[in-house]
């Protein structure tokens, strides 16, 4: 008959096709010609979109037509009890009779389903209580409450910045059987709160603390309303859970003494920015003015090691107890620390055979360090620092420095970077070098001699700083070694201090953390041209090489602070230092250019007891097998300064 944009049939009046009734044409946004006609039927009680657009156009909202069963109330002309979906060849056969219908067919689209039933939904618009976003400013007060918390990570500041910008007012009324109530009393006919209502909320709240939430629903109106009772009712909706769980800051945290207010930390997964974070900010600004809490972490979820979530269905959980079960509860712990969760948290059977290996290595280490001090009291055996050897102060000077990194990140809740900064301690600085140099003092020095007691002091003070270093973390082990370390201490780690027993060595010192550093590069080359001699089968174990060092006169002096020592450090029977980098020809070049070796399978004998290759070896028949230092070692014990 003609044609006409959209616009200029706005609130046109159309005949009802079957109820004595007109309907205007409205305009929305959420129509569009590429999913149907562009025409549509609009039900404000109905679905989300409808709702806005029957809002805008002041359409009757309220829910006339379907009860909370999906069906039509028996009022409703024609389809009077039947359920909706039903009732579609209903209304079909009806619009046929009146000769209302151009055409029908049946159609496959995306429809919303429940998640859990897998039945179609039907929307329904019901009476809600709101919290107001606005009236009294709570979003503004809410994001200025945001600026004054730390977000762990960074980015969660802007996340619940934007949700809070964009959230509308907050319904916190719930239709359930049961929960906590909404204790409120509404006219009958006029749905008014009554004029008391805070009084009475009151009332209810300390029936409540006395005899639990079902005092709301066994109380009588009578009881409180008086002469009103039969003009009110109870609002029998429930709060929100979300509601509940965010006014922990009130209820709890505000009730024990012991917590601060704020409170210290929020800690969850990254969803709660939605949920928990959310509400306890909202009630608590509304009520107290400001945040619940001073910082707020959150963590990613677990996956698998192919980033997948975790399903039931695709046969990718790993359960938590048959980890504890094979593999013990402190391996699991030490999955979770050293793992970075402010990304997604990966786990596979391969991951965890990994994190057993690491923590294998840190309960050996522990082991070793526990075993050395088998006859070692500290009020007793302890060498002071000044007299302690070099090596043994450097390790600890170590340990110091390590420890308060270890403190910045617990404080900091970076636990990855300390499984890490512990792992490297245990392996490269302990395993690999230090406890390796030190197994001569332990096995061939004089039992009470300052060597051995210096080395025992250093272990000491080690062990006493990792096990409180593993404590948070590796709980069970930690106590496990608490209980066997030496002397007099609290009776549980989690009862402890940091240690602060822990001697600095200082920038000053001649043998620095510097002085050692370059050591440990030197000696690094040296086992490797080992190794190799080795792998050729020219010598077996590095005890049995002489190491011959060529370099400058810069080099030459720190290496000769050393002396006699410097064997002990590279683990050979002799070691020299030699004031000229230009000879021999036929010496080792090196990744040093100031630096030359040359190693040699010793011509000597093996001593006996420190295994040592030594040209005084049998020299006094009364100790036949045995070389000079250790004849001096079981008697009044050879001097050491430096390692």
């Amino acid at each position: 008959l003609g044609r006409a944009h959209g616009s200029t049939l706005e609130l046109q009046q159309l005949q009802h096709p079957f109820a004595n009734r007109v309907v205007p044409i409205i305009l929305g946004e959420h129509v569009t010609l590429d999913a149907g006609t562009g025409c549509v039927h609009t039900a404000p009680s109905n679905g989300h979109d409808d709702y806005v657009v029957g809002t805008k156009y002041d359409l009757p909202t309220k829910n006339t037509l379907i009860d909370n069963h999906g069906r039509f109330f028996e009022s409703v002309e024609h389809v009077g009890g039947l359920d909706v979906f039903t009732a579609n060849e209903v209304i079909i056969k009806l619009l046929e009779d009146k000769q209302a219908l151009l055409s029908h067919e049946k159609i496959s689209h995306s429809y919303p389903h429940c998640w859990r039933h897998k039945t179609p939904l039907i929307f329904l618009a019901t009476p809600q209580w709101f919290i107001s976003m606005e009236n009294k400013k709570l979003r503004e007060k809410s994001l200025q409450a945001i600026t004054q918390v730390e977000w762990i990570p960074d980015w969660g500041q802007a996340r619940i910045e934007g949700m809070i910008n964009k959230r509308p007012d907050w319904c916190i009324s719930r239709q359930r059987t049961w929960g906590v109530p909404i204790a409120l009393f509404v006219h009958k006919e006029t749905k008014a709160i009554h004029p008391n209502s805070v009084t009475l909320m009151e009332q209810v709240a300390k029936l409540v603390e006395k005899a639990g939430v079902d005092a709301w629903y066994d109380l009588e109106l009578v009881t409180l309303l008086g002469k009103d009772a039969n003009q009110y009712e109870k609002v029998l909706d429930i709060l929100d859970v979300w509601f509940d769980s965010g006014a922990v800051h009130k209820c709890v945290a505000a009730r024990r003494t012991e917590l601060n207010d704020p409170v210290d930390l929020y800690l969850e997964g990254s969803d709660q920015h939605r949920g928990w974070f959310q509400t306890s900010l909202l009630s608590s600004v509304a009520v107290n003015g400001q945040a619940p809490y001073k910082q707020v972490l959150t963590h990613g979820f677990v996956v698998d090691a192919q980033g997948h979530k975790m399903s039931k269905s695709l046969g990718n959980v790993i359960a938590p107890d048959q980890i504890i079960k094979t593999l013990g509860a402190d391996v699991l712990r030490l999955w979770v620390a050293a793992t970075d969760y402010r990304g997604e948290l990966s786990v596979s059977d391969e991951i965890l055979k990994r994190t057993s290996d690491t923590y294998r290595r840190l309960r050996n280490t522990a082991r070793f360090l526990l075993a050395n001090l088998h006859d070692f009291d500290p009020n007793v055996n302890c060498v002071a620092t000044d007299d302690m050897l070099m090596l043994d102060r450097w390790v600890v000077g170590k340990a110091r420095n390590l420890q308060q990194a270890i403190i910045e990140a617990y404080e900091s809740y970076q636990f990855h970077l300390i499984v890490q900064k512990i792992h490297n301690f245990c392996v490269d600085d302990l395993g690999s070098f230090y406890l390796d140099v030190i197994k001569d003092r332990q096995y061939t020095g004089k039992k009470d001699g300052v060597p051995r007691r210096s080395a025992q002091t250093a272990i000491y003070y080690v062990i006493e700083s990792l096990v409180r270093w593993i404590a948070p973390i590796l709980s069970f082990t930690a106590e496990e070694i608490w209980q066997v370390l030496p002397g007099q201490r609290a009776k549980s780690v989690f009862l402890a201090d940091w240690y602060q027993t822990l001697p600095e060595l200082t920038v000053n010192e001649h043998m620095n953390d510097e002085f050692w550093e370059r050591i440990l590069l030197i000696r690094g080359i040296v086992n490797k041209e080992i190794e190799k001699l080795r792998d050729a089968g020219i010598i077996g174990s590095a005890l049995e090489a002489t190491v011959d060092l060529y370099c400058e006169k810069e080099l030459y002096q720190l290496l000769n602070m050393l002396g006699k020592e410097l064997r002990f450090v590279f683990i050979t029977s002799e070691a020299i230092v030699h004031n000229d980098y230009s000879i021999p020809t036929d010496a080792v070049e090196t990744e040093l250019l100031e630096l030359r070796l040359k190693i040699n399978k010793s011509k000597h004998e093996k001593c006996e007891r420190c295994w040592h290759r030594s040209h005084d070896v049998n020299a006094d028949p009364k100790f036949p097998g045995i070389c000079k230092r250790c004849i001096t070692n079981l008697g009044n014990g050879e001097a050491r300064s430096y390692a």
